[in-house]
C-alpha cells in the first residue's frame, strides 16, 4: 500500500481556537480519515513551517488527495502538502532506471 507523508500549517484563527480550548486534533481527525481508507503510521506536531505532520498509508493517490481535500475544507489549515513517499524496493527500482536513462544534462561537464 502506497505511504504518504502529509504536512500543513494551522490558520492564525485555528492556532488561537486550540490555544483557548487545547485538544489533539489528529486524534479528532483520525477517525473520518481512517473511515476513507487511510492507516495512520506515525504522527506528531512539528516546530516550524507546517504544525501538523502525519506519515499514513492509503490506497491509492485518489485517497491520499481525499484526505487532503477533506482537511482543507475544514478551513484551519492555511498551507499543505502532501509527499508519495517511496518503499525501499520502489527507490531502488526508481534507481535502476535512472541508471538506465538516456537522459544527460548539457550543462554536465564530460568525465
Amino acid at each position: 500500500m502506497p505511504r504518504y507523508l502529509y504536512q500543513c500549517a494551522y490558520t492564525p484563527e485555528a492556532m488561537s481556537a486550540q490555544i483557548e480550548e487545547p485538544q489533539d486534533r489528529i486524534e479528532v481527525v483520525r477517525p473520518a480519515l481512517e473511515a476513507m481508507g487511510a492507516k495512520f503510521l506515525a504522527s506528531g506536531y512539528a516546530f516550524g513551517e507546517y504544525d501538523v505532520t502525519l506519515i499514513y498509508d492509503a490506497p491509492d493517490d485518489t485517497t491520499a488527495a481525499s484526505v487532503a481535500m477533506a482537511i482543507a475544507a475544514g478551513g484551519a489549515t492555511k498551507a499543505a502538502k502532501t509527499t508519495r513517499l517511496l518503499n525501499g524496493e520502489e527507490w531502488v527500482e526508481s534507481l535502476r532506471r535512472a541508471k538506465g536513462s538516456q537522459y544527460r544534462s548539457q550543462t554536465s561537464p564530460s568525465p
